[in-house]
């Protein structure tokens, strides 16, 4: 249960197919995550970065991310997720992770995003982060996505 493929199947059968559903991964030497062909594009166009909207409404934005932190850090270590709309953060999330008392060998992490917003023909959506290397798109690589469902 609850793997990217059970949650394919489910939103593959939402009945207005107002939905996008994409596995997103880091990029060399940029902080914008990118789509991975892996996944549902439908009323919306999925391009290499982005998903642009196809379809005025009110959309909830989703971004669900696992990180991995191979070594301990001494000092703490802030991530930051940021969901862009037409390049203009909308909603940001600040976690400070991997403090030294808390730290083992290897620790993970998993961030959930929701922001929930009316949207226009055209707008752009992507997804940044100021520590791209510790995205866990290894072991987890199918947990990492970017998706939108349209209500209106």
């Amino acid at each position: 249960g609850n793997t990217f493929e059970d949650y394919l199947r489910i939103l593959q059968n939402v009945p207005h197919k107002e939905v996008a559903y994409m596995r997103v991964s880091s990029t060399v030497n940029s902080s914008r995550l990118s789509l991975v062909e892996k996944g549902l594009c439908e009323s919306v166009q999925c391009k290499r970065e982005e998903l642009e909207i196809k379809n005025q409404g009110v959309y909830l934005i989703f971004c669900h991310l696992n990180f991995q932190f191979p070594k301990c850090s001494k000092s703490p270590i802030d991530l930051k997720i940021e969901l862009l709309v037409n390049g203009t953060v909308v909603r940001q999330t600040l976690s400070t992770l991997c403090t030294s008392e808390t730290c083992q060998d290897k620790t993970f992490q998993t961030l959930l995003q929701l922001h929930l917003t009316q949207l226009e023909v055209h707008d752009r959506l992507s997804v940044t982060l100021n520590h791209p290397e510790f995205l866990n798109d290894i072991s987890l690589p199918n947990e990492n996505v970017l998706g939108v469902l349209r209500y209106s």
